[in-house]
């Protein structure tokens, strides 16, 4: 892991987007030795809904590989399952640069992309060669110029349907204007009706197939009044929806950022969402009493983080801005703190923490 210590140091000094994309060239190219993190077999748990079968609950979030271009890299990492982009039916530049700002002194990143990515031809294509062993999932969204949003995650759900072993319907970005909007009680209900009739037909499609259990991605920035409207509007979707994936990034600016750069526009992330995050997630937790999968992302830093969120009734989390600040190895030290947390509540393995039986 030297080669790439080093490599985030000289990276940090660089401006963040201009960073990232060498990060992605870099482990698309092959040329550094990625050896492969060994995951304790207390870790493995399956999701009961969806039936996802991970090595660890440790995922990496959607936006760090918009387009799918080194799954096959970041699988050795120690993740447990990997999900890629967002992606749009049409390729597309996203917002103005700069877009991108890292609050170091906060351990945070706030951005504005606007789901810049190549489109849906290049992410497919690019799955296809995906060859390992962590579940892959594709992160689907709308086009910025899209006046039908939900038209274009009927589009997205059909053409990954093949290729990702689950697939997540994004409607909680802040840098799509209208995007959360589609939040709201009657607008996602109709959404997903909509995209439950995409994915009928393509199972429809793919008999060969196993079924493509569903994910929605919400934010945070959401009121108790607000989560009682979503937790009613999934509960009618219960017989082909999933999950939850809690939560993308906050519009809010906690008092306690001190950054330069905390008056920047866009969503924020790290170590200030944490907490905001994690609420919410117990939230929804409480009030769907087991009904679906929960997926935890927001502020993971660490293993106690990651704890935390499975312990307010998550059965998997996700991380990426942390990898910024913590380096690539964060994935495997959360994997080692985990079993030394288990160790000292009395744990046997993951799957009774997740259950509920711990």
């Amino acid at each position: 892991m030297f080669l790439f210590k080093l490599g985030q140091s000289v990276l940090m000094q660089m401006d963040p987007e201009r960073a990232h994309q060498l990060t992605i060239k870099a482990l698309k190219s092959g040329a550094l030795p990625i050896p492969k993190a060994s995951i304790s077999s207390r870790l493995a748990v399956t999701l009961p809904k969806s039936g996802l079968q991970l090595a660890s609950p440790v995922g990496l979030a959607a936006g760090f590989d918009k387009n799918a271009d080194v799954p096959n890299a970041m699988a050795k990492f120690g993740f447990g399952f990997l999900e890629c982009g967002t992606v749009t039916p049409k390729a597309q530049d996203g917002n103005p640069k700069p877009r991108l700002f890292r609050l170091k002194e906060d351990r945070a990143v706030i951005n504005r992309m606007g789901f810049n990515n190549a489109g849906l031809g290049a992410f497919v294509a690019n799955l296809k060669v995906y060859r390992g062993s962590a579940p892959i999932g594709a992160n689907v969204g709308a086009n910025k110029t899209t006046e039908d949003k939900a038209e274009d995650y009927e589009t997205g759900i059909k053409i990954v349907y093949p290729y990702a072993d689950y697939i997540t319907i994004n409607i909680s970005s802040p840098n799509t204007p209208g995007l959360r909007g589609l939040q709201d009680k009657a607008s996602l209900s109709d959404l997903l009706q909509r995209c439950e009739a995409a994915h009928g037909t393509a199972k429809i499609e793919n008999p060969t197939l196993a079924d493509r259990p569903v994910f929605l991605k919400l934010a945070p920035d959401l009121d108790t009044h607000a989560v009682d409207d979503i937790v009613a509007v999934v509960g009618n979707e219960g017989s082909w929806l999933a999950g939850l994936i809690v939560s993308n990034t906050t519009l809010e600016r906690p008092d306690s950022l001190i950054s330069d750069a905390k008056a920047e526009a866009g969503g924020l992330s790290g170590t200030p969402l944490m907490a905001l995050s994690t609420q919410v997630l117990g939230q929804f937790a409480e009030r769907l009493e087991g009904r679906f999968d929960l997926i935890g992302a927001g502020g993971i830093g660490s293993a106690e983080d990651a704890y935390a969120k499975l312990k307010a009734g998550a059965h998997a989390v996700q991380l990426y801005s942390m990898l910024v600040y913590e380096g690539i190895d964060l994935v495997s030290r959360i994997n080692d703190g985990l079993v030394e947390l288990m160790d000292r509540d009395g744990v046997a393995n993951l799957q009774a923490l997740v259950d509920g039986e711990a």
